[in-house]
């Protein structure tokens, strides 16, 4: 998979080997010394099999952000929750325009993969 990565501003094109399935979808990376550390920018992924209400974990880790609150209006591709897992944080996106019915998670708590963290109606 190729991949577009910024280092301090300059932008490299780099090839990147996946080993685990499914194989994940990532937008963008961005290594920077400004924040310390690095954030990956996930694309919307495809629900994992499981009995996910709404939005799906796409990976097992801690909820770290969540900036929308219940009947907030949200735009497709908009962040509404941020994961963390080994260090490296994941933006959950909005997969449609609409409405944030439920959430299912506070911050703090641990997420496995397919559980449902929001739903938008």
């Amino acid at each position: 998979m190729k991949l577009k990565v910024t280092v301090d501003g300059k932008e490299y094109e780099v090839d990147v080997e996946v080993q685990e399935e499914p194989t994940p979808s990532v937008e963008h990376v961005i290594i920077g010394s400004g924040g310390g550390g690095v954030t990956l920018a996930a694309a919307p992924a495809a629900a994992p099999v499981g009995d996910a209400d709404g939005i799906p974990a796409s990976l097992a880790g801690n909820v770290v952000k969540i900036p929308v609150s219940e009947g907030d209006e949200v735009k497709e591709g908009d962040v509404v929750m941020v994961l963390e897992a080994m260090k490296m944080e994941t933006e959950v996106l909005a997969d449609q325009d609409g409405t944030v019915e439920k959430i299912h998670v506070s911050v703090g708590d641990a997420v496995k993969p397919g559980q449902g963290l929001l739903k938008i109606v």
